[in-house]
Order: structure tokens, then sequence, then C-alpha cells
């Protein structure tokens, strides 16, 4: 089993996740930068099951992170939340275990796949967006 960032036997908590998470958004290059300044950030250990039943997603371990909110483009309506993107802590963690790549490397892959939905961005861009990230 490989064992990238896996230090111990404790796992991470979510204020860890947190950090990371933090800490790749904070490395987001413009003009992405200025617009997730308002995305509130969750991170919990599994979506809950009406998250679960909505995307008609039966196996909780199957979902790592969720973006909610109106993609940028689109006009806000008055009584709209910020968006948001949660972070589901087991699944990532069981993903990183199962993988062997890195924490960080796993945390901004979803953090970026889910502030592309912000942005409404292709796969290609989003791998774009993450290579950018992580140079």
């Amino acid at each position: 089993m490989a064992d990238q960032g896996q230090q111990g036997n404790v796992a991470p908590d979510a204020a860890r996740i947190e950090l990371i998470a933090l800490d790749v958004l904070s490395r987001l290059p413009d003009p992405f930068a200025a617009h997730v300044q308002n995305v509130v950030l969750f991170v919990e250990d599994f979506a809950d099951d009406a998250v679960l039943a909505e995307m008609d997603i039966e196996d909780p371990f199957a979902l790592t992170g969720l973006y909610s909110g109106r993609p940028i483009g689109e006009a806000p309506q008055t009584g709209d939340l910020p968006p948001t993107i949660h972070l589901y802590r087991r699944p990532l963690l069981d993903e990183w275990v199962e993988t062997g790549v890195s924490l960080e490397s796993l945390v901004a892959h979803v953090v970026v796949h889910e502030v592309g939905h912000h942005f409404g961005l292709s796969d290609d861009d989003m791998h774009a967006l993450e290579a950018m990230v992580a140079a």
C-alpha cells in the first residue's frame, strides 16, 4: 500500500482537509481567485442522506465533493445563499488510501473540480486549472 503523505495511523481530521482546501483556493490564478472569495467551504464526514438521494447515489463513499450554488454568469436571485463547496472526509480518506496519491493532490483535484462547476468549466479546462494550482 502506498503511503504518500500518510503519517502514522491517524486519519487527517476535517480541520486538516480544510487547511489543504483553503491552500488550494489561495493558489488559484486570476480570474478564478477573485470569484471564489465568497465561496463557503464545508468539510463533513459524508454527504447527508438528502443529498445522496437527490443525486441518486446509494454508496456514500462515492461522493468526495459537491458544489452548490449558481454558476458564474447566471444572475443571482434575491435570497440566494452563497455558493458552497462541500468536501466529504471519509470518501476522500478512502480514495487517498486506495489510490496512494498524496492527500494534498487528491483534495486539490476535488476542490478544482468543484470550482470548475462554479465557473461552468469543461473537464479539459478543469485539468488545466489543476495543473496551474499544482505548479
